[in-house]
């Protein structure tokens, strides 16, 4: 140990080793001991805490002694840093409290010390410590050293800060200094390592490659085996020789990192979050929604299967971290006995059409059941759901929130039958298409349409059908959930002309290729081939308009959401109407002051917002296996997937090839172009027109 009494106002990084972190702070402590132990950190000096009790002459000899010193001779810029005593602490990081100075020349590094020492008092760093139960007067040292010819950089977590996962290594990365990283203005590069596996997540800048993101894995979890707790590093590569050199220059430990989710399907067989109703729902479901909405919506659902078909087969469904999963339901021999006496058999008839006889012979599976069912719903269903809405609207002006919760059953179970027959007959378009591929691909395997094999592009033939509307209608959502604002906002893309104009080309496009298909088949396959297109064409249209009806009922559903979160924030026990979407039904039940509950139910929604929650849980039963897996892998063909390439869920069947364009919001619709690839977290049926 240093002599306490003939202490220097700075020491170099290797003789901080030696010292307590209430004298060199806690980033200066850490690095030193990491350095002591052969981590590749860059060398420098700490003006110790106790310094700013010497005078100005003392510490201004001290600082331009220790830039003279043969660890830093040659060295003409800087990095200057603070390091406090109560800084990366396990409870208490202190991250972007204090400052930090880059590219400082040397003659301005004793200046940039005294602005780092002065950040102990500031206000932002008083509060957080305020805030977390310690003294209001901070100890401080400053650690100097030189500054990294970056070529990239970056912070790795040996632990992943979204989920909690300690079996994933995060690693980030920019191009040059990670400033623009650690600041939060841009996102960089992200790479995940798992299991001796490197996933690129993320390819903003490709400031580092595989090989490079696996060296910064390494170096960050040698360093969370030297300290013992998962690690938030920050790292610099500089140019060497003819590759790089890695230096650690930061390590702090992980805060606030939450404990390890676990997506495990909930009960036997496949558990998807993009089906069914899956579909209208790109974000974990706020509380409300989740606890009433849903399940209104879930009873209608089996309801209007019992009415349509004699009996209810439950689809299971589950909040798994807040996303809405659901899978088919587990046969057995008591549900099949009872279903088939329930519906006096007809169970059997429909369900065989509607799921598998259409993926065979769709024109059969429409003469059989769809066709009915389709008349049911248009006659009878439809016109019910929009008087029961138009109602509801009226009385709305009127009621108090205990009316608006009896509105809302209503009108949700109602919006539940409307899903199931969307589900029953609309579901079915995607497997006639799927059906017209492997027609194509049989049948007329060698005829190309837009430069390329019609069985690639089978959409030509449904494109611009009569009897889709392409406006948008005052109902549309971009999610089942009411939290969201009803969206009639979509941008309109093309004047009113321009559009016309396209449709015009896109129904000569559909025309023309019809023509070629029926030439090249031979003459005992044309009305063959004919009458599956007419029903693929019809079922196409019969999708697109149950699933914009879906949601009439959603504005009224939200307003008396609304109405009942105005009443509760008037009688005091809310902060503001909009906090009721994340109370449950219960809370509703029996109101008081929920503004806590809410606030914290909400904050955890937002922390579920950021997981990647993945497209299912669970393993398909090995008879029945996975209808949309099969039809992806169809629509893929046999083709390698290439290296680092990102898979996802394709919305239509088919291949195409073109410059991909990432729309994360409807208003970034207008930088899309013709001939891009839409790649996207999630699409809804608003998003069509």
């Amino acid at each position: 140990m240093v002599n306490a009494a003939a202490r220097p106002a700075a020491v170099s990084l290797s003789e901080a080793a030696g010292l307590s972190v209430a004298v060199v702070g806690g980033k200066a402590a850490t690095l030193a001991r990491l350095a002591a132990a052969g981590f590749p950190v860059p060398p420098g000096f700490v003006i110790i805490s106790p310094a700013w009790a010497m005078c100005e002459t003392e510490i201004a000899d001290a600082v331009r002694a220790r830039l003279a010193a043969d660890d830093l001779r040659g060295a003409n810029r800087y990095a200057v840093r603070s390091s406090a005593a109560a800084e990366d602490l396990p409870d208490a990081s202190y991250a972007g409290q204090y400052e930090t100075f880059l590219d400082v020349p040397a003659d301005q590094v004793l200046d940039a010390v005294h602005r780092c020492h002065q950040a102990a008092t500031s206000l932002r760093v008083t509060a957080y410590r305020s805030g977390h139960g310690e003294d209001a007067e901070a100890v401080m040292a400053v650690l100097v050293q030189p500054m990294i010819r970056a070529r990239a950089a970056g912070v790795a977590f040996t632990a992943n800060p979204l989920t909690g996962d300690r079996d994933e290594i995060v690693v980030t990365a920019v191009h040059g200094v990670g400033e623009r990283l650690v600041s939060g203005q841009v996102d960089g590069d992200e790479w995940i390592l798992r299991d001796g596996k490197v996933t690129a997540t993320r390819r903003t800048e490709d400031a580092i490659d595989a090989e490079q993101a696996v060296a910064v894995a390494d170096l960050a979890a040698q360093t969370q085996a030297f300290l013992g707790a998962p690690q938030d590093i920050e790292w610099v590569m500089e140019p060497y020789g003819t590759g790089v050199r890695l230096w650690l220059v930061q390590s702090r430990p992980m805060t606030a990192l939450p404990e390890p989710l676990i997506w495990a399907a909930p009960g036997p067989g496949l558990w998807m979050r993009n089906f069914r109703l899956g579909e209208w729902l790109p974000d974990p479901m706020t509380p409300l929604f989740g606890d009433w909405l849903l399940p209104l919506i879930e009873d209608g659902y089996l309801e209007g299967m019992r009415d349509s078909i004699g009996a209810a087969v439950p689809f299971r469904y589950a909040n798994i971290n807040g996303w809405y999963y659901n899978a088919p339901p587990v046969p057995s021999p008591q549900m099949l006995i009872r279903a088939l006496l329930q519906s006096r058999g007809r169970i059997v008839r429909v369900l065989y059409n509607a799921l598998f006889t259409v993926f065979r012979d769709p024109v059969a599976a429409d003469r059989a059941v769809l066709g009915d069912l389709h008349q049911a719903w248009s006659d009878i269903e439809l016109p019910a759901y929009r008087q029961l809405v138009a109602t509801g609207q009226v009385q709305l002006s009127t009621v108090t929130g205990p009316d608006a919760a009896v509105i809302v059953d209503q009108v949700g179970r109602a919006a539940g039958r409307q899903l199931w027959f969307l589900a029953i007959v609309g579901g079915s378009a995607w497997k006639m298409e799927d059906r017209l591929i492997r027609y194509a691909r049989k049948h007329l395997p060698h005829l190309t349409i837009e430069g390329g094999p019609l069985a690639d592009g089978v959409q030509v033939l449904l494109r611009a059908l009569p009897g889709i509307d392409s406006e948008p209608v005052a109902h549309a959502v971009h999610s089942a959930d009411w939290y969201w604002p009803i969206d009639t906002s979509v941008p309109v893309l093309d004047t009113e002309d321009s559009c016309t104009i396209r449709n015009h080309r896109f129904v000569q496009h559909r025309e023309t290729a019809e023509a070629r298909c029926l030439q090249a088949l031979p003459p005992n396959r044309r009305h063959q081939f004919s009458e599956l297109l007419d029903v693929t064409r019809r079922y196409s249209v019969i999708r697109e308009t149950q699933a914009r009806d879906l949601t009439i009922g959603w504005p009224l559903l939200r307003a008396c959401a609304q109405r009942i979160g105005h009443d509760l924030a008037a009688a005091g026990y809310l902060e503001s109407p909009e906090q009721v979407f994340f109370l449950t039904r219960e809370d509703l039940n029996h109101p008081s002051d929920r503004s806590a509950i809410a606030r914290e139910r909400r904050s955890r929604w937002q922390e579920q917002r950021k997981l990647p929650a993945p497209l299912t849980v669970g393993r398909a039963p090995r008879l029945i296996g996975d209808p949309v897996a099969r039809a992806v892998a169809r629509a893929r063909g046999h083709q390698p997937i290439p290296e680092n390439a990102i898979i996802g869920q394709p919305a239509s069947a088919g291949r195409a090839t073109g410059p991909v364009r990432l729309i994360t919001d409807p208003a970034q619709f207008s930088s899309f172009r013709p001939g891009e690839v839409l790649l996207t977290r999630a699409t809804a049926p608003a998003w069509t027109p």
